[in-house]
């Protein structure tokens, strides 16, 4: 199982699609690793810049609502795992964003709106730490800590800990 938490980058912003989070100009690329440098290229958002240090070290996502809407590239989650992000935190999803997270072996975490609001009121830099089977996500600026309860279903959990689909698939059949 990969490890979940890390450095926080927030997005503070609701309704960041696929096109925001990878260019469609690079969905002709095969190799994961060639989308590496577009991540977020074309996300317009106040105090955010993609091609500042903003991205480097963070391994989690937090934003708002319909994360991951647009149109249903696998490409999306592949640029946040090559960057080494490997799980966000939204109040919801866009449902094969989802999905694609979890069919590669990442978290895809829905938070209640108040939580995330509480969460984007902390100062400092934030580190997420989480324990998929608890589904237990704790939030901390380094003095203070939050935590919050998430749910999995069964078989997003058994992706989760398998690493993705295929590694899920490989054991199973």
């Amino acid at each position: 199982m990969k490890e979940f938490g890390g450095r926080i980058i927030g997005l503070d912003r609701s309704d960041i699609n696929t096109d925001e989070i990878i260019p469609a100009k690079y969905l002709t690329e095969i190799n994961r690793e060639a989308l590496k440098p577009y991540l977020l290229e074309d996300l317009k958002l106040d105090g955010f810049d993609p091609a500042s240090d903003d991205l480097a070290g963070a391994r989690v996502i937090l934003t708002r609502a319909n994360f991951g809407c647009g149109s249903s590239r696998e490409h999306a989650v592949w640029a946040f795992e090559v960057n080494g992000i490997n799980m966000v935190i939204a109040e919801s999803f866009a449902r094969i964003f989802r999905q694609n997270m979890f069919n590669c072996g990442m978290l895809a975490i829905e938070l209640a709106a108040d939580d995330i609001a509480r969460i984007f009121q902390f100062d400092g830099n934030l580190t997420a730490a989480v324990e998929v089977d608890k589904g237990v996500l704790s939030i901390s600026d380094g003095t203070a800590a939050m935590e919050f309860s998430f749910t999995l279903n069964d078989f997003e959990r058994d992706l989760v800990k398998a690493g993705g689909w295929l590694a899920y698939a490989d054991a199973k059949y």
